[in-house]
């Protein structure tokens, strides 16, 4: 998985700094780039490889791929404004508005996220239908029925008084973190016109796997090996999958999250070894 991960950065990486290059460099198309850089881009990865399994070809597939990586650029900049999460550092570099300003982020977000709707509907991603399926989907999977609001109740979950429980902390997560996993893992199945939902069902247990690993990094880990802070939930006092489940249980739910993603992609055989070992993988890291 190791070598696929690294050929999706590298891909991607190279396919922002060409959609980028009309941009200039000015501060708000700098500050795109630096919000677009880095990070491990699994969701690019799965689009990548949802993609290869259905039969679409990377040239194709290449433009979600990086439409889904801007789209999460664009989450990251607002999430760490200080009307939203406040953070300093970002995969181990300052912030947006830390080293520009407020504006600037606010502004290089909207971008990021308007470039993410411009890449899915390319005209080198195929047919007219397939495109505005994209389109529709990302939307959906990042507005206020997805992404937004999972942000949204995660704000509500820090305020005075707020204890959720596990239902709601799911649901939160699904939005938060699962809707753009799905939307990546079904990406390649929307573009050969198959049916994507064993993929969004691999992706829904694999996202929320991935989330609750979070919750174990903001405990556990190490602010420079995550490249972000970490202690800032149980500081706040909010409810997470290891506030309510306690260390153990948290892992022994991730791990068992990570088979039913397994289990989901059984009709695919080996073709889905690096779907696999990106569930696995999601459990294992350190950032």
């Amino acid at each position: 998985m190791e070598a696929q991960l690294i050929e999706a950065q590298e891909a991607v990486s190279a396919h922002l700094e060409h959609v980028l290059t009309p941009y200039g460099a000015g501060d708000v198309a700098e500050a795109m780039r630096h919000a677009a850089a880095g990070g491990k881009r699994l969701r690019a990865c799965l689009v990548l490889e949802s993609a290869r399994l259905n039969g679409v070809s990377q040239a194709a597939a290449i433009w979600p791929a990086t439409a889904i990586e801007a789209m999460h650029a664009y989450s990251l900049v607002h999430d760490d404004l200080p009307c939203m999460d406040d953070d300093d550092e970002r995969r181990g570099r300052p912030t947006v508005h830390v080293k520009w300003d407020e504006m600037t982020a606010v502004l290089a977000g909207d971008a990021l996220q308007s470039l993410a709707f411009e890449l899915a509907a390319h005209p080198n991603v195929g047919a007219g239908d397939v495109r505005a399926d994209l389109a529709l989907s990302l939307a959906r999977a990042a507005g206020g029925q997805g992404m937004v609001l999972g942000q949204a109740l995660d704000m509500a979950a820090e305020r005075p008084g707020a204890q959720l429980d596990l239902t709601q902390i799911t649901a939160l997560q699904a939005g938060k973190t699962g809707a753009l996993f799905e939307w990546s893992a079904a990406a390649g199945a929307r573009m050969a016109g198959a049916d994507p939902q064993r993929l969004i069902r691999y992706a829904a247990a694999m996202g929320q796997a991935f989330q609750i690993h979070d919750d174990i990094i903001d405990v556990t880990g190490d602010a420079t090996a995550a490249g972000k802070a970490v202690g800032k939930d149980a500081a706040a006092g909010k409810a997470t999958f290891v506030s309510l489940l306690g260390l153990d249980g948290a892992r022994a739910r991730a791990a068992a999250l990570v088979d039913d993603a397994v289990s989901a992609l059984s009709e695919y055989g080996t073709g889905a070894d690096t779907l696999r070992a990106i569930a696995r993988f999601a459990i294992s890291r350190d950032s």
